[in-house]
């Protein structure tokens, strides 16, 4: 695959962030998050959403019309303007019990010698279970799914039980116009 605007998404834990900023750092092109944009920095992170219309704004204004660029997370309800703007879409998956597992272990040593909310954890770690069932109405595989057949872009579906650098292959050796 050539330099281009690729969004990546997938499931928290799937790692998302960590296969566009490879593939960003692979094109020399920037990579943004969509979590930077959704939520306003604050201490602790993650507890006051940006209002829809300034995360596009400011989406629009930073990176979007650039050549090319690899933005990573989900957008679902919200970010479709955006992903109008992307050339395809890399999707990740990975077994529930495995992406568990790495979201732990990230988050563990994210808090590391930080005061934390256990409530909040624990909020945190019930809505990532909540992907993978399929009754489940916040982000979930089934709204993924549905959200992907509807896109015009190709879309490129990966197991993200691969290495980072095997991932990065994948994509770079991917046609999507073909």
């Amino acid at each position: 695959m050539r330099r281009s605007r690729l969004h990546v998404m997938g499931a928290s834990g799937t790692g998302t962030t960590t296969l566009a900023r490879a593939l960003a750092d692979h094109w020399a092109v920037p990579h943004a998050d969509a979590d930077d944009y959704f939520w306003v920095p604050t201490t602790p992170p993650y507890v006051a959403k940006r209002p829809e219309g300034e995360r596009l704004t400011l989406m629009h204004s930073v990176f979007v019309p650039r050549e090319a660029w690899v933005l990573s997370g989900s957008m679902l309800g919200w970010g479709e303007s955006i992903v109008a703007e992307c050339d395809a879409v890399a999707f990740l998956t990975l077994d529930p019990d495995e992406r568990l597992r790495r979201l732990e272990a990230r988050e563990t040593s994210r808090r590391a010698g930080r005061d934390f909310d256990p409530v909040a954890w624990e909020a945190f770690l019930e809505w990532a279970r909540g992907y993978d069932d399929p009754a489940f109405e916040g982000r979930s595989r089934v709204a993924h799914e549905a959200w992907l057949g509807g896109l015009s872009q190709p879309v490129l579906r990966l197991d993200s039980a691969q290495t980072r650098e095997e991932l990065r292959e994948a994509v770079l050796d991917w046609e999507p116009c073909s």
